[in-house]
């Protein structure tokens, strides 16, 4: 009970321990909360320390900017590289011709070429003779023909077979529906067709219908040729020795040879086997 009850002094001595403490207290919340003098000097502190990163700042937004053009640049290339893919290289350049080399003929092949070359100088020394005559028998005068008269013929050379008509007209020559120009588009087929009529003289006189089938285009040229003489010795037989004299009335039977039987060919054998 004694201890309890405080003494003038004491309750002095506590108080005045108290207010220390108090104000100790007080101290940190007077800062905190006290006039904006206190806090305006780390402000001013902070905007000076934060003042010097915004150089730093400026580089790292510099960064960025000249990274923007790189990648503008990327995007660019492949633009660039898809230019240079459509031109070809070397387009505006002019191409230099190389001739093949010549190689050597053999003797065989020099043999055949001179044959071809004398073959055709041949036909065409009997074209231009055979030319020659026409003009001097082309004097002859047509025999006179009926309006609606026909005349008709077969002619053969090899495997071909013609069958000629003959009718008054203006010189049109029709080959299975077909133009002289168009059926035969050589010329030398076309003047085997014609001889026949401009040794006559009948050329531009009559009209020719033709329908051949059968073998290759020089065989039907001289089938069509063999009918139209034909024809001719039917409208005029005074026509036949001329014309036979230049072998237009001669018939070429020459026809492939048909194969055998245990033959590979018409008369090739095969090969003998001793074992």
């Amino acid at each position: 009970m004694i201890d309890d009850e405080k003494t003038p002094e004491q309750d002095e001595t506590t108080e005045e321990q108290q207010e220390p403490q108090a104000e100790v207290n007080e101290e940190p919340v007077a800062e905190e909360v006290t006039a904006p003098e206190a806090n305006q000097e780390p402000v001013v502190a902070e905007q000076t320390e934060e003042a010097p990163p915004e150089p730093e700042a400026a580089a790292e937004a510099q960064p960025d900017e000249a990274e923007e053009p790189k990648a503008e640049e990327r995007r660019e290339e492949p633009k660039a590289e898809e230019k240079k893919k459509d031109v070809i290289p070397g387009a505006d350049l002019e191409p230099i011709l190389v001739e093949p080399e010549q190689r050597e003929l053999s003797t065989e092949e020099r043999a055949r070429l001179e044959a071809e070359e004398e073959e055709k100088a041949r036909r065409e020394a009997e074209l231009a003779a055979a030319e020659d005559d026409d003009t001097a028998t082309a004097s002859r005068a047509p025999a006179k023909m009926e309006k609606g008269a026909r005349f008709l013929a077969t002619g053969k050379r090899k495997s071909a077979i013609a069958r000629v008509t003959v009718l008054p007209g203006k010189g049109e020559i029709t080959i299975n529906k077909r133009s002289l120009e168009e059926f035969f588009p050589r010329p030398l087929h076309q003047t085997m067709v014609k001889q026949p009529l401009a040794v006559s003289g009948y050329e531009g006189n009559v009209d020719v219908r033709v329908r051949v089938h059968g073998g290759g285009i020089s065989g039907q040229a001289g089938a069509v040729r063999h009918g139209v003489a034909r024809a001719l010795t039917e409208i005029d037989s005074e026509l036949r020795g001329d014309l036979k004299r230049r072998g237009f009335l001669t018939r070429d039977a020459r026809v492939k040879e048909r194969r055998k039987a245990g033959l590979k060919k018409a008369r090739k054998r095969p090969q003998f086997s001793k074992r």
